[in-house]
Formats: C-alpha cells, sequence, structure tokens
C-alpha cells in the first residue's frame, strides 16, 4: 500500500532473508561486477568468437592477393612494353597463377586435418625428390640461382613446395616427439638431418634467400613445440656460423653484404637497385604519386614487379600503402596466432607456427631488403609479388591454415549454422512474395 494518494510508488522489495539463495547471490553482488562482465564481453562482440581466426584469415588473404593483383599490372607494365610486349602480360600469367591457386586454397581449407597429418612425410620425400632435380641437367638457373624446374610449359620451383611439406613434416614430428623435447637426441633427430637436408639441397642451387627463410620456418616450429632455450639458442647458432660461412664462400653475397654495412656504395653499381627502391619510397610522400603513376617503374629500378614490388607501393600508394600492407601481415600474424593458441592438437600449433614464421619472416625480410634494414636476398613479398610458384604455395599454405582455424573448438559448428541463416532468410523472403502479390492485385 502508498501513505499518499497521488504520490509516486515503488514497489516493495522483499528482504534478502526471504528469497531464493541463487536470487539473494545476485542481489549481494556488486554493481560494478554485475554491469561490466556482461559490457566487455558485448564490446568483444564477434571479435572474440569461434570462427575470429577463419574470418581473418580468409579476408586478409584475400586484400593481399588482389592488391598483388593491381600492383603486378601497374609495376610491370612499362617495362613489358620496352620489351615488345603486351603490357598486361606479367599481370595476366600472376592473374592466372591466382585462378589456379583459388581452387587449390579452397580444396586445401576444407580438407581434414587428417590427411595433412597422413601426407607429412610423402610429401617431404616428394619436395626432396624434385629439389634433387634442380641440380641435375633438368634444373635452370635465374640470376645465378639454380632453383627452376621446367614441367611441361611452365617453370615451377620446388624450394616453394618444400616450405609447405617441411611445416607438415615438423608439426608431425615434434608433435609427436613433444614429451621427449627436454632431450638433445629427441630435440634434433630427425628435425635437424631432414631440414637440414633439404636445406642443403636449397643452398646447393645457391639460393642462400630461400635458405634463409627455411631456417626461420624451422626455428618457428621449433619454438612452439617446446624445445629448450637451451637447445634453440646452440641451434641458432650452429645455422648462424653456416648461413656465414655460406655467404664468406660466395663473392657476390659478400659484395652486396659488404656494400650494405659499408659507409659508402657505388649507386651505378652493385647499390643501384637498393637506391633506386630508396628513391621509390621517397618521392611517395604520405598519399602517393598516384596509382600508375610511378616514375621508377619507367625501366629504372630492377625487378620492380617482383622483389621490389613493395617500393612501387610506396611511390604509388604513399606511406598509407605501405602501412596498409604491413597491417594486412598482422592481420595474418594475429590469426595464427590465434590459431596457435585456441587449437588442441599440437600438430596444429606447430604446423600453423612454421607457416606463420615462413610467411610473416619473408615479408618482413622483404621490406627489410626494400627500406635498406638488409642487403638484397632476392626473396620476393608473400602474396604480392610476381612469381606462379611462390603464389601457389602461399595460397596452399594459409588454405591449410585456414582448414586449421575451420577446425578450432566451436568453429565448425558455427560455421555449420551458417547455411542454416541463409535458409531461413530465403524462406521469409519467399513467403512475403506472394503477400506482395496479393497487395498489387488489389
Amino acid at each position: 500500500m502508498t501513505q499518499a494518494t497521488g504520490a509516486r510508488t515503488r514497489p516493495r522489495v522483499p528482504p534478502v532473508s526471504r528469497l531464493s539463495k541463487p536470487a539473494a547471490e545476485r542481489l549481494n553482488k556488486p554493481a560494478a561486477e554485475r554491469l561490466n562482465k556482461p559490457a566487455a564481453a558485448s564490446r568483444l562482440g564477434q571479435w572474440n568468437s569461434a570462427v575470429t581466426s577463419y574470418y581473418l584469415l580468409t579476408g586478409a588473404t584475400a586484400i593481399l592477393l588482389v592488391l598483388g593483383l593491381v600492383m603486378v599490372l601497374s609495376s610491370s607494365s612499362v617495362e613489358s612494353l620496352a620489351n615488345d610486349r603486351s603490357p598486361y602480360a606479367e599481370f595476366a600469367k600472376q592473374a592466372q597463377f591466382a585462378l589456379m591457386g583459388l581452387p587449390l586454397l579452397w580444396v586445401a581449407s576444407r580438407l581434414p586435418l587428417r590427411f595433412y597429418k597422413a601426407i607429412a612425410w610423402p610429401s617431404l620425400a616428394v619436395a626432396g625428390g624434385l629439389q634433387l632435380l634442380v641440380l641435375t641437367g633438368l634444373g635452370h638457373a635465374v640470376n645465378g640461382n639454380r632453383n627452376w624446374l621446367p614441367i611441361g610449359p611452365v617453370m615451377v620451383q620446388p624450394s616453394e613446395i618444400g616450405k609447405v611439406a617441411l611445416a607438415l613434416w615438423l608439426g608431425a614430428v615434434l608433435a609427436r616427439k613433444q614429451p621427449l623435447l627436454r632431450q638433445w637426441k629427441h630435440a634434433l633427430i630427425p628435425v635437424v638431418p631432414g631440414a637440414g637436408l633439404l636445406i642443403g639441397l636449397v643452398l646447393l642451387g645457391h639460393d642462400l634467400g630461400t635458405a634463409l627463410v627455411l631456417i626461420v620456418l624451422v626455428a618457428g616450429a621449433m619454438y612452439i613445440a617446446g624445445v629448450p632455450t637451451r637447445i634453440f639458442v646452440v641451434s641458432a647458432v650452429i645455422a648462424g656460423i653456416g648461413v656465414a660461412l655460406l655467404a664468406r664462400g660466395n663473392d657476390t653475397r659478400m659484395v652486396k653484404i659488404g656494400s650494405w654495412l659499408g659507409a659508402s656504395c657505388d649507386p651505378q653499381g652493385v647499390c643501384y637497385q637498393s637506391v633506386h627502391g630508396t628513391f621509390a619510397l621517397a618521392s611517395g610522400g604520405w598519399w602517393g604519386l598516384g596509382l600508375g603513376a610511378s616514375r621508377e617503374k619507367w625501366s629504372y629500378l630492377p625487378e620492380a614487379h617482383n622483389d621490389f614490388i613493395f617500393a612501387i607501393i610506396g611511390e604509388e600508394l604513399g606511406l598509407v600503402g605501405t602501412l596498409l600492407v604491413l597491417f594486412l601481415f598482422a592481420v595474418l600474424a594475429l590469426a595464427m596466432s590465434r590459431v596457435i593458441r585456441r587449437h588442441p592438437d599440437p600438430f596444429v600449433k606447430i604446423a600453423t607456427a612454421a607457416i606463420a614464421f615462413w610467411v610473416i619472416g619473408q615479408a618482413l625480410v622483404n621490406i627489410a631488403v626494400v627500406i635498406g634494414l638488409a642487403p638484397v636476398t632476392g626473396v620476393p613479398l608473400p602474396l604480392v609479388s610476381a612469381g606462379g610458384s611462390a603464389l601457389i604455395m602461399t595460397m596452399i599454405a594459409l588454405g591449410i591454415v585456414i582448414s586449421f582455424a575451420r577446425s578450432e573448438p566451436d568453429a565448425a559448428a558455427a560455421l555449420a549454422a551458417r547455411p542454416n541463416v541463409l535458409r531461413r532468410s530465403l524462406a521469409v523472403i519467399g513467403r512475403t512474395q506472394p503477400a506482395r502479390t496479393q497487395a498489387a492485385r488489389r
């Protein structure tokens, strides 16, 4: 009852002693605790859902692929005309490789986890055999690196196949031996002999850049697998000494490294490419000269559509364009680290880490070369630079990680629910159409 007529009344709240135990506990909770937790969850929303990794991977991969096709067209058209070819020649070739890679990416993203575990050992054997063929009379050298194998009308790089095979093989081996990795013999065998054999075959073809990427791939897999720090550091030191000895044994590499470390360098000689890459980045400014307006691509910057495509991006799209590329690779890194954290299978964790260190590490090496933080190594920018084998195998590798993201806890159920939403939407549209037709007849 109320005591005054016309006054606003308040409902009587029963004392806590008369409430049920769950209701009393809710009432006694501090207000901040009752309010803040739901608010935090609502702020995260779908960004912390079971399918976040899946959408980040597919979105960043698609944008980088489209950006790469556009920039290959822009950076190669003038050079193609200078060589009496169509200005769309390099773009058409890259687009063909992208169209070949898309169904392979889709298939790789739908294959089950047991398939990748089953092909881990056979794939490494196939990759090693193909790399061995490169060293025979069938191999083809480009810019001093014997790393190409003609298969029919196309040239393929077996070392790119080896990256995917090595990632899967390391996942299978290290996941199986994970409880024993604190012992030297189990941490190094068979990882070091198996990976060392493939890396050695690549080095016999004088491709130090690809060998460095493979070493980074192996290091990432061993780190995520839980190899003790002492073993990890000793292995890294041995690998570093080996790379230094190999670099010292090649006069061309030593000249490049010496010019990079030296205070002066001949801008018309060994530093010509690096200097013009810097010119391209510097002339782009904040917003760039505009798409297609690069000056350096007019036969000034060698390999403008390949190893130094990041410089053309900076010149035409400015600092904003280069930051966009860095942001997209950061999104890929975030998504793959999320798969590593969330997936319960150690094989997935290790294989994803190997692919992540490969793709992100190679991107960072390429960008470091373009901006002058590393000597020229001939490593392309993943998904962006021109190159068929590299593009297709990178797409397959990311398709494998997308498959892993689809098998995260609760991700499969969330993705399976999407067709049901589509069918319900179509059903609603179908029910509304007859009503609209009757209204129109009236």
